[in-house]
């Protein structure tokens, strides 16, 4: 039988099964939290707390990861990173009953998705274009990028509540059964070819400094159309997967973890959906798909006010699946937007800029349950909504002006 010719082998998939699985490790986390709110006692500081702990592994990885790939090759950061997943998940088993435990496996969950984001997310990239998949679309690598990491944060948060709620050992089989997934993505990930294998001598010799020199942070459209949005990428999903499943737990008190899950479910199924749509509402040279995110916002963020004030489990869906929706779309129009701003020598440092800033969006979960002894949910949800239309006018504004023209990395002009 003749061999499969390099445009065949789909290297882009292995990579993206174990984007799939670092994101479930990074995720399985998040219906949990309502089992350690009830069955462990924690307060719901310390509960967001631990949420936003994995953002300390994953934005010194993503900084570091990112640029050093763009030295040493995708391969080097990327293959380690299913192995740190898989050491978190062992943590977290281990110390249920241990909050400053639970941090480490935080960090270690954090620190994997930090290279799968930045390295992985880049390696992704280049595999899907020329010489590696001639065929490709234009833009296709950041949309698998995009998919393969919903996919895993919703399929990993359904599992894990499932397995939480209905399993043996609730506090430790969804780690078990996520290792087993991750193992076998190693595997598998450990037969792709290198993409950076022709990185110049004298880059390599650099000094360690310049590796974390990005100049593209610098381009204009950047600041004004990518640094608005970043922060509502997860800003919107934690608020439907953190934030109101807490407020819903005394309504949902006989399957509160599932319907965590549940809500984790819709959100990221509803941002993995919407993203199908990115390439076709996405246009070079415009802000389209970043003016859609946040229209989806501006609508998501009263229906959550909504949710929080009636706690009606019907309203409670709805808001999620469209604060999910604004998540999705937010999620690949910054990843299409780095694309086309990046050069090939700095599109993993970029990107690890763009995925750093996005993670600030886990901390609003603790912010607002600190400061909701001042303020009510809803009301922060409506100042919510106020602050994406300012992010909005400012995008439009940034936007407006004339930039120049270049062929992105993918081929993609912007």
């Amino acid at each position: 039988m003749k061999a499969a010719s390099t445009s065949e082998r789909r290297f882009w998939l292995p990579v993206a099964v174990s984007l799939f699985a670092i994101a479930w490790g990074g995720n399985e986390f998040t219906p949990l939290l309502t089992m350690y709110r009830l069955d462990q006692g924690f307060s719901d500081v310390v509960v967001d707390t631990l949420l936003f702990a994995y953002v300390l592994g994953i934005v010194p990885a993503l900084l570091l990861g990112g640029p050093l790939s763009d030295r040493w090759g995708r391969r080097a950061l990327m293959v380690p990173a299913p192995l740190v997943a898989i050491a978190g998940s062992a943590v977290l088993a281990a110390g249920s009953d241990h909050a400053a435990v639970l941090i480490g496996g935080r960090l270690l969950s954090g620190v994997s998705l930090g290279l799968a984001m930045a390295v992985g997310g880049s390696w992704l990239t280049e595999l899907s274009r020329a010489p590696f998949e001639p065929g490709a679309a234009p833009g296709a690598g950041p949309r698998r990028v995009a998919m393969s990491l919903t996919a895993g944060f919703g399929v990993g948060a359904g599992v894990a509540g499932v397995l939480a709620e209905w399993g043996p050992w609730p506090s430790g089989f969804p780690y078990l059964f996520h290792i087993a997934v991750t193992v076998a993505g190693f595997v598998w990930l450990l037969g792709v070819p290198e993409t950076r294998a022709d990185i110049p001598a004298d880059k390599r010799a650099a000094p360690l400094r310049e590796d974390l020199r990005i100049p593209s942070v610098a381009h204009r459209r950047f600041w004004l159309v990518v640094v608005p949005l970043a922060p509502w990428v997860f800003g919107a999903a934690a608020s439907a997967y953190a934030i109101l499943p807490a407020l819903m737990s005394e309504r949902v008190s006989s399957a509160p973890i599932a319907f965590s899950a549940l809500l984790c479910l819709i959100a990221l199924g509803c941002g993995f959906g919407i993203q199908a749509l990115g390439r076709r509402i996405d246009r070079p040279g415009s802000a389209r798909s970043s003016i859609t995110a946040f229209g989806l916002l501006i609508v998501a963020l009263p229906l959550a006010a909504w949710a929080a004030w009636s706690l009606s489990i019907p309203v409670v869906i709805l808001a999620a699946a469209v604060l999910g929706m604004g998540y999705g779309m937010a999620l690949v129009s910054g990843l299409l937007e780095v694309q086309r701003i990046a050069t090939p020598d700095d599109l993993a440092g970029l990107n690890a800029v763009f995925y750093s800033l996005s993670y600030l969006g886990f901390a609003v979960p603790v912010t607002m349950a600190v400061a909701s002894s001042w303020l009510s949910y809803p009301v922060m949800f409506l100042a919510g909504m106020t602050l994406a239309v300012m992010c909005l006018a400012l995008v439009l504004l940034g936007s407006r002006r004339p930039r120049a023209v270049k062929a992105g990395p993918a081929g993609v002009s912007g």
